[in-house]
C-alpha cells in the first residue's frame, strides 16, 4: 500500500545508544508544508548502515504539537538503533 508523503507528519523518534542509554521518543512533525529533519535522520542513518561516510552530525526535530524544537547532534558510530514510529492521518471524510 502507497501512501503520499503529506500523510506521514506525525513522528515519535527514539534513539538507542551503545550501551544502552535511549534518547527519546522525541515527538517530530514532518510535512511538505512543514520542515524538520526527521526523516533525513532516518535516511542519513540508512545511508551510514549501508557503509556511507556520515555527513550530517546535527538534526532538527519539529514538534507542532509543543511548538518546540528538539536538536540532536549525533555520531552515528554510538548509535545502535532508530525507531521512526508513524502516525498515518486518516483518510476519509
Amino acid at each position: 500500500m502507497h501512501s503520499s508523503d503529506n500523510a506521514l507528519t506525525n513522528h515519535e523518534v527514539t534513539v538507542c545508544l551503545s550501551g544502552g542509554a535511549v534518547l527519546g521518543p522525541f515527538n517530530a512533525t514532518w510535512s511538505q508544508d512543514s520542515g524538520g529533519d526527521v526523516r533525513e535522520l532516518v535516511k542519513e542513518y540508512d545511508a551510514f548502515l549501508q557503509g556511507e561516510k556520515q555527513k550530517r552530525f546535527k538534526f532538527h526535530l519539529h514538534d507542532t504539537y509543543t511548538n518546540t524544537v528538539h536538536t540532536l547532534i549525533l555520531n552515528f558510530e554510538a548509535v545502535t538503533g532508530i525507531c521512526d514510529h508513524v502516525r498515518l492521518k486518516a483518510n476519509g471524510g
